[in-house]
C-alpha cells in the first residue's frame, strides 16, 4: 500500500511542475497576442498611386534610355522626378556656374525625394520583421504548450499502468486483478491516442493592422503600405522575370507551399482576417510569410540603388 502512496505523490509533484509550466506559457501568450509593431504614429500618405502604363512613361522619355535603365525611368516617374531630370539633361549642355548650381540643387531635390522611398522601404521591412519575429515567439509558445500536453499524457498513461500493475498485485481475487488490468490497460492506451492529436492546441492572436491580407488580394485595400511601395510591389517590370509582379509571384507560392494549392482554404484561412484562433502549423505559415515579404521587400533597394548609378552617370 505504501507503494501506491508513493506513486501518487510522485505523480501529483510532477504534474504540479507541468502545470506551473503551463501557467507561465500562457501568461506569454497573452503578451504577444496583440501586435506592438505597428507605428505608433499613423501617417496619411497621398493615396494617388503611379501609373502602370509602364510602356507609355518609357516611350516618353526615350531621350533618358542613353543613361538610364528603364526600371530608373519608372522609378523616377513614380517618385515624380522626371521633370528634374529633364531638366538636368537640358542645363548640363550649359557649363556656366548657375548651371552647375541649378543641377546641384535639381539633384538635392531628386535625393530627398529618394531618401524617403528608401525610409520607407526600411519602415515597411522592419515591420514585417517584427511581426515575423512575434508570430514566431508564439508559435514557439504554441510548440511547448503542446508537448506540454502530450508529456502529461505520457506521463498520465505511464502513471495509470504502474498503479494498475500495483493493484492487480495486492488484489488476491483474479477477476478483480483482471479487471484492474484490463482498465489500467484501456486507460493507459486512450492517454497514449490523445497525444497523437496532429493539430494541437489553439491559441487566440490578432492583427488588426494585416500586412499580408492585401497581398494575398492583390489590392491596396489599408493604409499599411505607403503609395511608392506599393507601386513597386505591384508593376511587372520590378520583378525578376517581368511576367508576373512581386506579390503576383508571392501569393503563387504562398498558394502552392503554404496552402498545398487549395485556394478555398487559403481564402477562408485565419492568416488574412484580422486574427482570431491560430494552431502552430497556421503560426509557422504566417511568419514564413511575414519574412517571405520582408525579403522581398528589401530586394527593391537594388532597384532604388542602380538608379542612384545612374544618377552620378548623369551629373558627372
Amino acid at each position: 500500500m505504501k507503494k501506491i502512496y508513493c506513486l501518487f505523490a510522485a505523480f501529483i509533484l510532477m504534474t504540479s511542475c507541468v502545470s506551473k509550466k503551463n501557467q507561465t506559457i500562457k501568461q506569454n501568450i497573452l503578451t504577444l497576442r496583440d501586435s506592438y509593431c505597428k507605428a505608433p504614429f499613423k501617417y496619411n500618405y497621398e493615396e494617388k498611386l503611379p501609373s502602370y502604363n509602364s510602356d507609355s512613361i518609357i516611350s516618353a522619355n526615350q531621350q533618358l534610355k542613353t543613361i538610364f535603365s528603364d526600371q530608373s525611368i519608372l522609378v523616377l516617374n513614380a517618385l515624380d522626378n522626371l521633370d528634374e531630370v529633364n531638366e538636368i539633361m537640358k542645363l548640363k549642355k550649359d557649363s556656366s556656374l548657375t548651371s552647375q548650381v541649378k543641377v546641384l540643387q535639381l539633384k538635392m531635390k531628386i535625393n530627398s525625394k529618394i531618401t524617403i522611398a528608401l525610409t520607407e522601404l526600411d519602415a515597411v521591412a522592419a515591420e514585417f520583421d517584427c511581426e515575423g519575429e512575434r508570430v514566431a515567439q508564439i508559435g514557439n509558445y504554441v510548440d511547448n504548450l503542446n508537448d506540454s500536453r502530450n508529456n502529461k499524457l505520457i506521463l498520465y498513461s505511464i502513471a495509470a499502468g504502474a498503479v494498475a500493475s500495483i493493484a492487480g498485485g495486492i488484489v488476491k481475487d483474479d477477476a478483480w486483478s483482471s479487471a484492474i488490468d484490463i482498465s489500467g490497460g484501456a486507460l493507459g492506451a486512450g492517454f497514449g491516442l490523445a497525444t497523437l492529436n496532429p493539430k494541437g492546441k489553439k491559441v487566440e492572436f490578432i492583427h488588426q493592422r494585416n500586412l499580408l491580407r492585401d497581398i494575398w488580394h492583390e489590392k491596396l485595400e489599408s493604409p499599411n503600405f505607403p503609395p511608392f511601395i506599393w507601386y513597386m510591389y505591384s508593376e511587372k517590370r520590378f520583378s525578376n522575370k517581368e511576367k508576373h509582379s512581386i506579390i503576383s509571384s508571392m501569393k503563387e507560392r504562398w498558394l502552392h507551399y503554404q496552402f498545398d494549392d487549395d485556394k478555398n482554404a487559403a481564402d477562408q484561412s485565419v492568416i488574412f482576417k484580422d486574427g482570431g484562433l491560430y494552431r502552430a502549423d497556421d503560426l509557422h505559415n504566417r511568419a514564413a510569410m511575414l519574412n517571405q515579404m520582408q525579403s522581398a521587400t528589401r530586394t527593391i533597394n537594388q532597384i532604388i540603388n542602380y538608379l542612384l548609378l545612374d544618377l552620378d552617370k548623369l551629373i558627372l
